[in-house]
């Protein structure tokens, strides 16, 4: 069953989730979330990290791709370099 309930926007721009939906949805103090606005709809969704096993299992696809793809510590490194500089 989807929790809903109605609350306002504060002149700092804060929103409160009401706490029957915090609890519907586990939500904790500190939780993250990426803040999503599209026409009238603002969607919130949580930002959970990977689980270590998950982040892993991540890290051996990226490592796989690279050898895959020929990609060189040294190329990668230097591509960082690049982007950084940019970024500056």
């Amino acid at each position: 069953m989807a929790a809903y309930a109605t609350t306002r926007l504060s002149s700092k721009g804060q929103v409160v989730i009401p706490e029957e939906v915090r609890r519907t949805l586990g939500l904790n103090e500190g939780d993250q979330f990426l803040v999503i606005g599209q026409g009238d709809a603002v969607i919130l969704k949580t930002i959970t990290p990977p689980k270590i096993e998950e982040f892993q299992e991540l890290l051996s696809q990226a490592r796989a791709e690279g050898r895959k793809a020929r990609i060189r510590k040294a190329s990668l490194k230097s591509a960082i370099a690049r982007v950084r500089r940019r970024a500056k």
